[in-house]
């Protein structure tokens, strides 16, 4: 994840408790690395068993995936980069009509 998604993204991401003072295990992990797993993940089609030893170990991944989904923090960080793509090129930040495919 680049500097610049992240600085779109990073504010969406919910503070861990220790770091805000609430108590808590620290995390051993990074957000940032745990959303660059999961998009090798989504790029390369690969099953969570299969990722990298580059990343956290994937159960660790997956139920920060989990946790994340479940809360809409995925859907909100996929709105916010769609928007943010759709500035770039000039358009509209939401889009205007959709297509539908019947296969």
């Amino acid at each position: 994840m680049s500097d610049a998604e992240w600085a779109v993204v990073g504010d969406l991401v919910p503070v861990l408790g220790w770091l805000s003072g609430r108590g808590g295990r620290p995390g051993g992990y990074c957000h940032r690395q745990m959303i660059d797993a999961v998009r090798y993940l989504v790029d390369n089609g690969i099953k969570w068993r299969a990722m990298p030893a580059d990343f956290p170990p994937w159960p660790r991944v997956y139920a920060f995936f989990a946790r994340w989904r479940d809360t809409g923090l995925v859907t909100e960080l996929h709105d916010r980069l769609r928007q943010a793509v759709r500035a770039g090129e000039g358009r509209s930040a939401e889009p205007s009509a959709g297509v539908v495919d019947s296969q």
